[in-house]
């Protein structure tokens, strides 16, 4: 079934922004039918899941709607859109601090009156005690907790980019890397990290050692850089990099062979976490 028979099918949708595809956003999707839709309001400001990225983290087919083209909407004319977009639409799902219409106006209470199907509202979610919302997971991010999103996430946080051209040193002089620009996404704090690597078109991801940061060592340039741990790989366009934990912040060593020894140790460090997942 193509995207367009499978959204004139839909007979639910949950609406929401839906940066990051987090736990708080799956009870959402838990709650579509067989039918359902994902409709993506797209403000812009989506830098977890930039763009189409949402579509890694769900079956349902998703529909992006820009937030200038209904922010002058009132009610009545906002749920019009959305019948007009899905014909059979007879449940609408959204969480509890929902709102729409010009100025915002409007919460799910409006939704309940205006729409004459049914409206589920999704209650705030936590994890331990903390409520889970994009702006925490970014936080998290920021300041190298990556655990911490991650567990928010309910998946681990990846950076996906096309392949660029390192500074030419890593194989000869350090250890070989991946680097790719990730445009659009939220880096996470500069430093070193735990990683799993996917390249290109490949279905499995490789243990790896990767770096987010400016090259404080060498030409200062900044860069999102991976080594793969089981062996040297070809990448031909594109690869992902998918974060497990924070290893060292970023530091400037005095020479290459410091550098390299730290290297080592974040090496020797990775590869005894992972294999500890793998158990």
């Amino acid at each position: 079934m193509n995207t367009v028979t499978a959204l004139q099918n839909s007979d639910s949708i949950a609406i929401g922004g839906f940066d990051g595809m987090h736990i708080g956003h799956q009870h959402l999707f838990n709650a579509l039918g067989e039918h359902g839709t994902i409709v993506v309001i797209e403000t812009g400001y989506a830098n977890l899941t930039p763009q189409k990225e949402r579509e890694n983290f769900s079956h349902y087919p998703i529909m992006y709607i820009s937030l200038d083209d209904i922010r002058h909407l009132d009610g009545e004319s906002f749920i019009s859109l959305l019948k007009e977009r899905f014909p059979k639409l007879s449940k609408i799902v959204v969480g509890y601090d929902f709102h729409f219409g010009k100025n915002r106006k409007y919460s799910y209470a409006d939704l309940k009156t205006l729409f004459d199907g049914e409206v589920v509202v999704i209650d705030e979610v936590s994890h331990k005690g903390d409520s889970v919302h994009s702006h925490k997971i970014r936080a998290k991010l920021q300041i190298g907790d990556i655990k911490g999103a991650n567990a928010f996430l309910g998946h681990n946080y990846t950076l996906r980019g096309v392949l660029v051209q390192g500074q030419g040193i890593g194989k000869k002089e350090l250890v070989a890397t991946i680097n790719i620009e990730a445009s659009g996404f939220l880096t996470p704090k500069e430093g070193v990290y735990v990683s799993l690597t996917r390249i290109d078109e490949e279905e499995h991801y490789h243990p790896s050692v990767s770096f987010v940061g400016h090259r404080v060592t060498t030409d200062g340039s900044f860069a999102v850089e991976s080594h793969i741990l089981d062996g040297e790989v070809f990448c031909k366009e594109k690869a992902s990099i998918s974060f497990i934990d924070f290893i060292r912040n970023n530091e400037k060593f005095e020479t290459l062979e410091e550098l390299k020894k730290a290297i080592r140790k974040d090496i020797a460090i990775a590869s005894r976490e992972l294999k500890l997942l793998q158990l």
